[in-house]
């Protein structure tokens, strides 16, 4: 495994932690270790099921490039021993190790080829009549993209390409964003159109040449030629090898398209060895080409380390006409919809909404929230906004509440930094910065965009920045910098009609304040006397691990302070 791009203009990162040990199972979406990138401090969470069979960049390695190998996985637990020892070669090969069993030297090389050949889709070479080319994957534009849809190609077939000019508008699972090119060349042939949607990232999606002589040699290439084009490139006579080092239990006789006869009397080929279970062992990009071409995978026989299904499996599968149709969900797995009989339409949900109810059900799941909830008299506040925005009129600037609100919250934070936290399972981090993510609903779903320095920045210049984030997250344009690594979070429903709600934490930040409307109400005056004050309700939901109840209380005392005593935001 290879030092992640996590956010994409980082080029290279540190290891803040490890998050498993070695010879520690993992699932898809467990998080393998803390990155310091040039961004923020971020998860690297695992694609795929696997074993850490050997770290080889611990904690605290710092400026390792990105591609960098730093770990080495293994599918099963019986294979971790043989990595004991294992160091990589000169200039961070990833080979495996050979005399684990008597394997020929090579035996491994191709791996890590072909993890970049299936799931990355950028092969050199390609096929056997074609010029040199590349082809290239649709690219992971954020930390938690893992699919994501074209919405227009900026650059046309035949059109020359700089490093740095945008070759597409990729939409993501929080914004629509260029995808740049980091080389000089020419755009020979697109693979998919405009408007391409559920691409998982690494399909590939488009040939890459350098000389524009090429391009005419692309004419007639399509999608079919691309996904056999990894598995071309990669020499069969190597690969046999590989199934000493992890042997799968013998079984039948190979499948219908058999290698020559010598090659069979020297090594019967294994059936797949899969797990207990039912589950299939197959690269992500095997998986896809079985999806797309309604095959059952299952029926794939496997050709990869300890069986993993590739894509050349699911080719070979597809080309001998079995397979099958690709099984239907399970009977007793529920579809979250139940049919009623009524009349319905069903809206395909969006990048963003798909996304966004992950990470909400793994909070309400996983984090032990509590709510505090506070009344606020608000009229000095109203009134400093009132007096303000007559001053701003002529230059055509108005304060929002809302401004107000992410100012007092930031001042809060700087009061009490304790609540300016996220939790982890070894430590509790307090940032250094104040850097408030403002919810912003947009038409593909929630999106919340991050004022950045808050505590440091005037009222106008919030108001500014506030207005600018919104209209880029209603037409999707945020840059992954404007709505990663916020440290606090706020929800303002108060220009609905609500009064009083409370919200979801937005991981791993450890607070979320909740904004209810102003309501006239009877309040208690001096000498014994009622009057008539604007109150506004405000629920602070704390992730119990980190606030304990007390410093939630603190926090809330703080806010209050500059809420009901305004003047001193500007001090």
């Amino acid at each position: 495994m290879e030092m992640p791009a996590l956010s994409p203009t980082m080029s290279q990162g540190n290891i803040a932690s490890w998050k498993k040990s070695e010879g520690e199972e993992f699932a898809a979406g467990d998080v393998l270790a803390e990155i310091e990138t040039d961004k923020a401090t971020m998860d690297w969470e695992a694609q795929d099921e696997g074993v850490i069979a050997k770290i080889l960049a611990p904690d605290g390695s710092k400026d390792i490039p990105v591609g960098t190998v730093v770990a080495v996985v293994v599918e099963d637990a019986e294979h971790v021993s043989a990595f004991k020892d294992f160091t990589p070669g000169q200039g961070g090969s990833s080979a495996a190790p050979a005399a684990a069993s008597g394997e020929p030297e090579g035996g491994e090389e191709g791996e890590e080829e072909e993890e970049e050949g299936e799931e990355e889709a950028e092969a050199s070479g390609g096929g056997g009549d074609y010029p040199p080319h590349s082809l290239m994957g649709l690219p992971a534009l954020s930390p938690t993209m893992s699919q994501g849809n074209i919405a227009a190609w900026k650059k046309k077939e035949g059109e020359e390409v700089a490093a740095g000019d945008s070759i597409a508008e990729i939409e993501t699972d929080k914004a629509t964003m260029d995808w740049e090119s980091q080389d000089d060349g020419f755009i020979a042939k697109l693979l998919v159109e405009d408007g391409a949607k559920d691409l998982a990232v690494g399909d590939p999606v488009l040939v890459f040449v350098e000389d524009e002589e090429a391009v005419a040699a692309f004419k007639d290439y399509s999608a079919a030629d691309a996904k056999g084009a990894a598995p071309k490139k990669k020499p069969a006579p190597k690969k046999a090898p590989k199934q000493e080092a992890t042997p799968a239990a013998p079984g039948p006789p190979p499948q219908k398209e058999s290698p020559p006869q010598q090659e069979q009397q020297q090594k019967p080929k294994p059936k797949p060895k899969q797990p207990s279970g039912g589950r299939v062992v197959a690269s992500p990009y095997a998986r896809r080409l079985a999806a797309d071409a309604g095959v059952d995978i299952a029926q794939a026989t496997g050709s990869g380390p300890g069986g993993r299904v590739v894509a050349q499996d699911v080719q070979q599968l597809i080309d001998s006409g079995g397979g099958g149709e690709a099984p239907a969900a399970e009977a007793g797995a529920p579809s979250g919809v139940t049919d009623m009989g009524a009349e319905y339409s069903d809206v395909k949900n969006t990048q963003v909404r798909r996304i966004t109810a992950e990470r909400l059900l793994q909070s309400k799941t996983t984090i032990p929230h509590y709510y505090l909830t506070l009344d606020l008299n608000a009229d000095k506040l109203l009134e400093l906004r009132s007096q303000l925005n007559e001053k701003l009129a002529a230059s055509g600037g108005k304060l929002s509440l809302n401004d107000f609100i992410v100012k007092a919250s930031a001042l809060a934070l700087r009061k009490v930094p304790e609540v300016n936290a996220s939790w982890n399972t070894e430590y509790i981090r307090q940032y250094h910065s104040i850097d408030i993510s403002v919810a912003v609903q947009t038409p593909g779903g929630l999106m919340v965009p991050i004022v950045h320095d808050a505590d440091a920045l005037g009222l106008s210049d919030i108001s500014a920045k506030v207005k600018d984030l919104a209209t880029k997250a209603k037409a999707g344009k945020l840059k992954p910098q404007e709505f990663t690594g916020g440290t606090f979070s706020i929800s303002n429903l108060g220009m609905y009609g609500i009064t009083e709600f409370s919200a979801i934490i937005n991981p791993p930040q450890a607070c979320i304040l909740a904004v209810g409307g102003t309501q006239k109400k009877v309040v208690a005056a001096p000498g014994g006397t009622f009057k008539e004050a604007s109150i506004m309700s405000v629920t602070l939901s704390c992730d119990h691990r980190v606030v304990d109840g007390a410093l939630g209380a603190q926090w809330l005392q703080a806010f209050r302070q500059y809420v009901e005593e305004p003047t001193s935001m500007l001090l």
